[in-house]
């Protein structure tokens, strides 16, 4: 390949500084060896690349298009060598980090901006699935940490030994309708035969491979199915149908006449939520963040509700599954 990095650096240089000479000083190189890399790459690319004849270097037309994209380059090498030398040091490149569909992002941006005071360097990813597609991005090694894994995991989680499951906490769940529906007015508590003839609205489970996860839901019940707990709010909201949703999410709209509280005698939907990650743990990054899930302000900041004034700041116990 004609082209080089160091020779982009030098054409760089030199159209920052505006002549042979002064690049020569940045770059502690005498001004002859610039001009000879200049000359060598004009010749094996068989083009122009400075107009010599005034007295500052200046850019041809071919000079400037390979100066824009050449420091495309230049960025992306220094950036690479910037993720070795942070691999080398224990932080990852990057970390990938997969969200339940019912933790909603904006609560962790504090934990976010806190990281980012470590000047880790880690890039981070997170994603949203929901239900058993969080255990199969796991699974499947698109994700190093799940945060609102539901119930237990999958056989292949739990039998595995290579993931630790920790519970994050537990969700209040709530019976929801419009004012609107036909149940807004029905005797509490509602009976499930009663609920069945009304559709409900339900997240989309986003597994594909492992066995579908169904909570709150009656056999032989009409299901709407939306791809989001948000979205499932404004199902609700709009009249499109029943079901549960966290109380902290529902809770305004309760105080606002826009939804309705209603009791039932079915169970709710499992309460209990997870993290879990793949063992054993060497980044600092991964390290990091399952020690800041183990924060109760935090676990409760997580779930939409507020710390319990006897809350213990200790790391709650790890399972080895």
């Amino acid at each position: 390949m004609n082209l080089t990095l160091e020779a982009l650096q030098v054409l760089d240089t030199i159209a920052r500084k505006g002549s042979f000479a002064a690049a020569a000083i940045e770059l502690d190189r005498v001004p002859s060896a610039l001009t000879y890399s200049v000359r060598k790459l004009e010749e094996d690319l068989d083009v122009l690349l400075f107009d010599r004849r005034g007295h500052r270097a200046k850019l041809t037309d071919a000079g400037q298009e390979l100066l824009t994209e050449g420091r495309h380059l230049l960025l992306a090498a220094q950036e690479l060598e910037r993720r070795v030398k942070r691999a080398a040091t224990g932080w990852e490149v990057e970390l990938r980090i997969v969200l339940d569909s019912i933790i909603p992002f904006d609560s962790l941006l504090p934990l976010i901006a806190a990281f980012d005071r470590q000047n880790a360097g880690t890039r981070l990813r997170f994603s949203h699935e929901a239900l058993s597609g969080v255990w199969e991005a796991l699974l499947s090694d698109r994700a190093d940490l799940a945060i609102g894994a539901p119930q237990s995991g999958p056989d292949s989680i739990r039998m595995s030994g290579g993931f630790q499951i920790r519970q994050l906490g537990t969700f209040d769940w709530v019976f929801a309708i419009a004012p609107g529906h036909p149940l807004a007015n029905a005797p509490e508590p509602l009976t499930a035969s009663l609920i069945q003839q009304y559709r409900a609205v339900a997240v989309g489970d986003t597994g594909r491979t492992l066995p579908s996860i169904t909570s709150g839901l009656l056999s032989g019940q009409d299901i709407l199915t939306v791809p989001s707990i948000p979205a499932k709010l404004q199902a609700q909201l709009s009249g499109l149908g029943c079901g549960h949703l966290p109380r902290w999410m529902a809770a305004p709209y309760f105080a606002s006449g826009a939804l309705i509280e209603k009791q039932t005698i079915e169970a709710k939907p499992s309460d209990k939520t997870q993290i879990a990650w793949r063992t054993p743990v060497v980044g600092k990054s991964l390290k990091w963040f399952i020690a800041q899930l183990s924060d109760p302000a935090i676990q409760h900041s997580l779930l939409g509700s507020p710390v319990p004034a006897s809350a213990p700041h200790h790391h709650e116990s790890t399972n080895n599954v």
